[in-house]
């Protein structure tokens, strides 16, 4: 990736599911308090379907992921971000590797949604979960043991049983609320509304204030990564949520 001047504004990249319709709208009215010095750009690589299966598994191959960064690359970006929750399943590690690959293919700093919501859940110290997804019972599953496997118990959870990546968006912001609010009763540290495709960063400011405790949501957490990544004062986006304090 060639150099650029670091005196100039901070550009995030982002990498987002070819059938995602949230992140691009909802990351920039997110980001908007910070432009122009900030600006978020976007790329994307063919996701469809979240299952347990092999078709699933290989649309995050890494080859597709390395050409949609090139793409990228060729903006210059600072940081460069995986926004999708493919690695809460498929192992934490996963996106280790990927961003080690993002970061040596571009020169980019890179993260991603998973990485952002396990560094947040440190800060926060988070060790009882309250879990909302779109996604199927298995899958679900796999992502209460992948926690549980780090010290972090899922003490309630609510899903929507889907498996078609378009449908997720299709989850309705009162939807969204109603499920955090019934995982609130069993008390969590945290909630988290966990994929990139749900309509929650709104919503999850809303019922931080009034539930009392964090709701972190994946877009807004993987701005927020990619912000502490690129150490930009967060302080102007306060209002859409507690993680943007830390």
């Amino acid at each position: 990736m060639q150099t650029r001047d670091s005196s100039g504004p901070t550009l995030i990249g982002m990498l987002t599911p070819s059938s995602n319709t949230v992140v691009e709208p909802f990351t920039a009215a997110l980001a908007w308090p910070l432009f122009p010095q900030v600006s978020v750009h976007f790329g994307r690589l063919r996701v469809t379907r979240i299952a347990l299966d092999e078709g699933s598994d290989q649309q995050f191959a890494i080859e597709p992921f390395l050409a949609a960064a090139d793409l990228l690359a060729d903006a210059r970006v600072d940081v460069l971000a995986w926004n999708g929750t493919s690695a809460s399943w498929l192992g934490f590690d996963s996106d280790a590797r990927l961003c080690a690959a993002l970061t040596e293919r571009t020169g980019a700093r890179a993260t991603s949604a998973v990485q952002s919501l396990n560094r947040l859940l440190g800060t926060f110290g988070v060790r009882r979960l309250g879990l909302v997804t779109p996604y199927t019972p298995d899958v679900q599953a796999r992502i209460i043991a992948n926690y549980a496997d780090i010290g972090i118990e899922t003490v309630a959870e609510r899903h929507s049983n889907r498996s078609d990546n378009f449908s997720f968006a299709e989850v309705d912001e009162a939807e969204i609320a109603r499920m955090c609010r019934e995982v609130a009763e069993a008390r969590p540290d945290a909630i988290v509304i966990l994929c990139t495709n749900m309509r929650g960063p709104f919503v999850a400011a809303a019922l931080e204030r009034e539930l009392g405790l964090p709701v972190l949501d994946s877009v807004a957490f993987t701005l927020w990564g990619c912000l502490k990544e690129a150490e930009v004062d967060m302080a102007p986006l306060a209002d859409f949520g507690m993680m943007f304090a830390k």
